[in-house]
């Protein structure tokens, strides 16, 4: 309590001394030096204590000097209260601060995402009017692409922000301030970003509704087809339905003599047997005849079988003499043609000789009529 009452006594006796130094708005305080809090602690000491306890004692001096020890720390933390009491009041009184008392760096912060944020904006711009003449899926991919390069954009904008707020005086005010603008740039790439998925939610329901188009007018056009294709089928369903009880009819009328021919099949099996019990064939001699038709059965379809490789291979041997035979008949042909034309060639060049000989004689005549001449 004596404490306190102290330190509200030395803030009364130091109010009229203070009040010409600092302004009134603790939000709006400078930085103080060590040295101007001295010399403010120095004149508040003169300016209290100066007539009344000018010559004191030591103890009293003592007394001045913590007193202006607390003078100083009350100075330092009223000059640190502005960068935390501002959180609350800067999003609700920060149109009210003047230019000249904010930190130059954050407003150039600002400047620079507003200016980054129009030429997005216009770069976008830009891009829609172009794609507008492509297609609508490279279109709305484009403007996609556009959308989240954008934010990416926006994201860093921020984060540069954030990064270059917490070298300023102002920290609270300057982060509020770069964040309002990436929400305000957050929130228009948002409307895009919602118009966007519009666009391409009517798209799609444009292409569903004329594929569904297509659908119903293919159907109508194959409806008679369709019609026709049921007709022959319901027929043809018909047609077999009939068949189906013509033949369940056909098949009962035939059961009584179907019985009859299993029934003369049994009769006939058992009259064999009684004669084979008459003849005197025992059960084991009619297995060893069975035994030795089957055999003789077996014998013959082997004989058979081999005939029949053997015909078949004399026919391929039959194919390949035939084969060999033409080949030679060929070979012959095509050599007696080679002679036929060698002894024409033969006899061109005898013929070809003859005459030359013919001329060499007719010539020498001719030279020895003329020597004999001269």
């Amino acid at each position: 309590m004596s404490l306190n009452r102290l330190g509200s006594r030395l803030v009364s006796c130091l109010s009229p001394v203070l009040s010409p130094v600092l302004p009134e708005s603790p939000l709006f305080l400078p930085r103080l030096s060590l040295s101007s809090l001295v010399s403010v602690a120095r004149s508040a000491l003169g300016f209290t204590f100066g007539s009344t306890f000018g010559s004191t004692v030591i103890a009293q001096r003592l007394f001045a000097v913590s007193c202006a020890s607390c003078v100083m720390a009350a100075a330092l933390a009223v000059s640190a209260t502005p960068a935390a009491a501002q959180t609350p009041a800067s999003a609700g009184h920060s149109p009210a601060v003047s230019a000249g008392t904010e930190a130059p760096a954050a407003a150039a912060t600002v400047r620079d995402q507003e200016q980054t944020a129009d030429a997005d904006t216009d770069s976008a711009a830009s891009a829609d009017s172009a794609s507008d003449a492509a297609a609508p899926d490279n279109s709305f991919e484009a403007r996609q692409r556009a959308l989240d390069q954008r934010s990416d954009e926006n994201n860093y904008t921020y984060g540069v922000a954030q990064h270059n707020c917490y070298s300023r005086f102002f920290v609270n005010h300057c982060l509020n301030r770069a964040r309002d603008s990436m929400r305000a740039v957050q929130a228009e790439i948002r409307k895009e970003q919602l118009a966007l998925d519009g666009e391409q939610r009517a798209q799609r329901a444009r292409a569903r509704d004329e594929r569904a188009a297509l659908r119903r007018a293919r159907n109508e056009a194959d409806a008679p087809q369709r019609a026709a294709e049921d007709a022959r089928n319901e027929q043809a369903y018909q047609d077999k339905q009939r068949q189906h009880a013509i033949d369940q009819a056909q098949r009962s009328a035939e059961a009584p003599q179907r019985a009859a021919n299993a029934q003369a099949y049994e009769d006939k099996q058992r009259q064999h047997a009684i004669d084979q019990a008459q003849r005197g064939i025992s059960p084991s001699q009619a297995a060893a005849n069975q035994q030795a038709y089957d055999q003789k059965q077996s014998d013959y379809q082997r004989k058979l079988e081999e005939a029949r490789q053997q015909g078949a291979q004399k026919a391929q041997e039959r194919v390949e003499k035939q084969q060999s035979f033409e080949k030679k008949q060929a070979e012959a042909a095509q050599h007696k043609a080679d002679v036929q034309a060698r002894q024409k060639q033969a006899a061109e060049k005898a013929e070809q000789k003859r005459q030359d000989q013919l001329k060499q004689q007719q010539l020498e005549e001719q030279q020895k009529q003329q020597q004999q001449q001269q």
